[in-house]
């Protein structure tokens, strides 16, 4: 069970403050409720650059880490399709110098042309290095835009295009921050070795004189029910042909995410799932396959990757893996192989929340995805779930209708 308290300053910031005096340590939180699927789709990476520009100054303070690195600490921040999360780690004594940092590019960044043009360039040479240059590195971009015909979920969250970043012009970066970047749209963690009391004077302090902005309402296109199977042949330089198909899922607090998330698991969770046993170790038809989802906030994706083995054929390769989930449709799944991946699942988020700075994280998360209370409900949710929802749910998605299918051909 873990424990915190919530309380929300009159510029609509919520902050939540989770006590463990077991560790000399505190976390600072910053999470944005914006993600790449919040963006103009003619102006896409937006999200991801502002997670390069946040550590390029702002107003008062013209070097972040340095401060934070006087006071022993350590940050870092990620983007996704749905959320922006900034996060630093420092001595309990030390906690006012992260309230400083944060509260001060939460008031206003330092837009200048020259940071923008900075770390435009980092995110352009990213997206060369990782998206256009690498093998297999549009993999994704490709897929997306074949998954998805309306929902933002489109584009990834480095953009859906070089241009797109390549263009920002300052003024629209300004926009983007002031309408997102704001209390109203922000949830504040302070996890560790912190007192409630405190952590309200020095929110109220460094957070409260923020302007609060208008609270971004999200109204985003709704993706249709996909009802024919749609395939796209792509031919690359790159070593060994692969195989990607995704299967729309349910959304993160459906009751269908959970139950995906546990037929991945048996699936493709490792050396023991049904896919590597069959495919990988026995038929030896595939050098490595995964099955994943993205645990997405709207409705997401169920994906089955792999390269395979020189020799096999697309075709084998796709009806082997066909062979695998008829089966998990037909036929029950047993009590005990689903026991064992439920107390894999358990054990993964009991050693996740071992960790003060992933309590913080997974507080913000939970806090906003409607309440934080869900954090210490979500093991429930998987605890119910029986074979026959197993049984139901696999024969829902994987219909063939619901699929898309890459083909990833080496020249």
């Amino acid at each position: 069970m873990i424990l915190y308290n919530r309380f929300t300053l009159d510029n609509g910031l919520t902050v939540l403050v989770h006590e463990d005096n077991a560790t000399p340590m505190a976390v600072v939180n910053v999470l944005y409720d914006v993600g790449a699927r919040d963006e103009n789709p003619e102006k896409t990476g937006f999200a991801h650059l502002f997670e390069h520009l946040m550590f390029g100054g702002s107003i008062n303070i013209p070097e972040y880490d340095e401060p934070l690195q006087r006071a022993g600490g350590d940050n870092n921040a990620y983007t996704t399709n749905d959320l922006t999360n900034y996060y630093c780690q420092l001595p309990a004594q030390n906690i006012e110098t992260a309230f400083w940092l944060e509260s001060d590019r939460m008031l206003s960044l330092a837009f200048s042309e020259k940071s923008l043009a900075v770390q435009r360039k980092v995110v352009c040479e990213e997206f060369k290095e990782h998206y256009l240059n690498k093998p297999y590195g549009d993999i994704w971009h490709k897929m997306r835009d074949l998954a998805y015909k309306v929902h933002p979920y489109k584009w990834m969250t480095i953009g859906r295009e070089l241009s797109h970043v390549e263009n920002a012009h300052i003024d629209d970066v300004k926009q983007f921050f002031f309408k997102h970047y704001r209390p109203l749209n922000a949830i504040l963690v302070v996890a560790g070795n912190v007192k409630t009391d405190h952590i309200k004077r020095l929110a109220e302090k460094w957070f409260g004189p923020i302007p609060s902005g208008e609270k971004y309402v999200r109204n985003l296109p709704q993706e249709p029910v996909q009802l024919e199977a749609r395939k796209l042949h792509i031919e690359a330089a790159v070593p060994l042909d692969a195989f990607i198909k995704t299967w729309h899922m349910d959304a993160r607090l459906e009751k269908g995410y959970y139950v995906a998330d546990l037929l991945t698991e048996i699936l493709g969770g490792g050396g023991s799932s049904r896919l590597y046993q069959a495919l990988v170790k026995e038929q030896k038809l595939f050098s490595n396959l995964d099955c994943y989802h993205f645990g997405t906030m709207d409705a997401g994706l169920l994906t089955i990757e792999g390269k395979l083995v020189k020799g096999t054929s697309m075709e084998q390769a796709e009806n082997a893996i066909a062979a695998e989930l008829e089966k998990i449709q037909q036929t029950p799944i047993g009590e005990s192989e689903l026991t064992k991946v439920k107390n894999r699942t358990e054990s993964v988020i009991a050693f996740e929340d071992m960790s003060v700075m992933s309590r913080a994280n997974s507080l913000a998360m939970y806090e906003l995805m409607g309440d934080a209370a869900l954090m210490n409900t979500e093991l429930n949710k998987y605890r119910n779930i029986t074979t026959e929802d197993m049984t139901a749910y696999s024969q829902q998605i994987f219909r063939e209708s619901n699929s898309n299918t890459l083909y990833y051909h080496a020249k």
